[in-house]
Order: structure tokens, then C-alpha cells, then sequence
């Protein structure tokens, strides 16, 4: 590929991170360093307390890096990958969310996404919300364009 073929390539990328974009992109960075920094440490030094709850931390810290990585970086692939990892996580909130409800007794300690995020301010349940809105928005916008 010559550098103008890249050029036209990347200019023809649909950009992910216009408008909301950006919030949501800044959002996700932010979990990526809350999830993965609480998970490292927990795992690190008391593993064996909670073992199922740090390792779904873990889970979402590696699920909200590649949702980010997807935003930035554009793309009818990368927003379809997104795509299917935000539903993943909305899944994934939805599911341990209504586990911690129904058996406290299963998480000794709290997961990113326990009590559908309640320690984080509910995020964890809203974002993946919001970015599979913006995403579909995004994938109209490109359809439009072309």
C-alpha cells in the first residue's frame, strides 16, 4: 500500500471518538485503570479470599482496554468489535449484577460489576449502554456518508 492509499485508508476510517465519543472513550480509560489497578492488587495479595470476584474484575479491566482500543481506533471493523463487546459486558454487568443480588454469599468481595456497578457509580451498567447507542448511531452516520 503507498502512503496515499493509506492516507485515503485512514481518512475514509470512520472516526468513533467525535461527540460522545470522546466521553465514552475517556470514560472506559478510566475503568480500564480503576478495574485493572483494584484487580492487580487483589489478586496479588489476598487471591484466595475472593478468587471468582477478582478474576471478573480482571475480566472487565481487559473488556473495557479493548473497548477502548476499538473507540480509538476507528473503523467499520473495530465498531463492530465493539459492538459485540459492549453487549458482552452489558451481559456480563447484567449477569453479576443479579448474582450478587440473589447469593451475596457467592463474592465475598465486591467485583467491578457487583450490585450492577453500584460501587462505581452504576458506570459499569450505563457505559455499555451508551456506547452500543453511540456505536449504532456511528454505524448510521458512516451509511449516510457512503
Amino acid at each position: 500500500m503507498t502512503s496515499g492509499e493509506a492516507e485515503v485508508a485512514t481518512r475514509a476510517r470512520t472516526r468513533l471518538i467525535s461527540g460522545p465519543g470522546v466521553l465514552l472513550v475517556w470514560l472506559y480509560g478510566v475503568m480500564v485503570v480503576g478495574a485493572v489497578s483494584r484487580s492487580a492488587y487483589q489478586i496479588a495479595t489476598e487471591f484466595d479470599r475472593a478468587p471468582l470476584a477478582y478474576s471478573l474484575s480482571a475480566l472487565a479491566g481487559v473488556v473495557y482496554g479493548f473497548i477502548t482500543y476499538t473507540l480509538v481506533r476507528g473503523g467499520e471493523t473495530a465498531r463492530r468489535a465493539a459492538q459485540v463487546c459492549c453487549a458482552a459486558e452489558l451481559v456480563g454487568v447484567l449477569v453479576v449484577g443479579t448474582w450478587t443480588l440473589v447469593d451475596p454469599g457467592a463474592f465475598p468481595d465486591a467485583t467491578v460489576w457487583s450490585d450492577f456497578g453500584m460501587g462505581y457509580l452504576f458506570i459499569p451498567v450505563l457505559l455499555p449502554v451508551s456506547a452500543l447507542w453511540w456505536l449504532r448511531k456511528a454505524r448510521r452516520v458512516q451509511a449516510v456518508a457512503t
